[in-house]
């Protein structure tokens, strides 16, 4: 199992995930995801996104938004290293300080987040809240985390180095839909005819 960017023929994928999940998605651009893949198979089993703000009013931040596993990958240590993987790139682009707006807030304390004042938060986030909240994530609360703080906790370290032990084999061939083809209405430059 390893964590990797996105890359743009998954688009369609993402989407539907996204959407099929409820999940936020705003400015979607697959080039801020990553995607956790099971190295065996080559299946998908779960993604994340950093979105940066670059407010007119102040320093850009770092927000983590639309994480998701397949549930039958859930419990496995994925979404852990998605975050975590999430968290090291915002580290990359020099942000000290990450922000989550989401109702999973015990979730993400495991790793060291932390409920931050809403008064506290950048006007930008204090705005997306107020979105998300009228949106996709009824429940959410603003965390933030230093990201030298972050830690992922060795139960879930462990899960997914030996993901996917227990789990049947899974079908992950790619299908027209993956690259946004319609399978009825499409026609193809060799067609034989048969």
């Amino acid at each position: 199992m390893y964590v990797r960017d996105a890359k743009n023929r998954e688009e369609v994928w993402l989407l539907d995930h996204i959407e099929s999940m409820g999940l936020d998605e705003t400015a979607f651009r697959s080039r801020d995801y990553v995607v956790a893949i099971d190295e065996a198979s080559g299946e998908k089993a779960g993604f994340g996104r950093i979105r940066i703000h670059k407010p007119d009013d102040g320093d850009d931040v770092c927000e983590l938004t639309s994480i998701g596993v397949l549930e039958s990958w859930r419990g496995q240590g994925v979404g852990a290293h998605v975050v975590e993987r999430l968290v090291e790139y915002a580290g990359d682009e020099g942000f000290d300080t990450v922000y989550a707006l989401t109702g999973e807030g015990p979730y993400l304390a495991q790793f060291g987040f932390q409920r931050v004042d809403e008064s506290a938060l950048p006007s930008v986030l204090r705005e997306r809240l107020e979105a998300k909240r009228e949106g996709a994530d009824p429940d959410a609360k603003p965390l933030a985390i230093d990201g030298a703080e972050f830690r992922v906790p060795d139960r879930l370290r462990e899960a997914f180095k030996h993901a996917p032990e227990g789990r049947a084999e899974a079908d992950d061939d790619e299908s027209p839909e993956d690259f946004g083809i319609d399978p009825e209405s499409a026609t193809y430059k060799y067609d034989t005819g048969r």
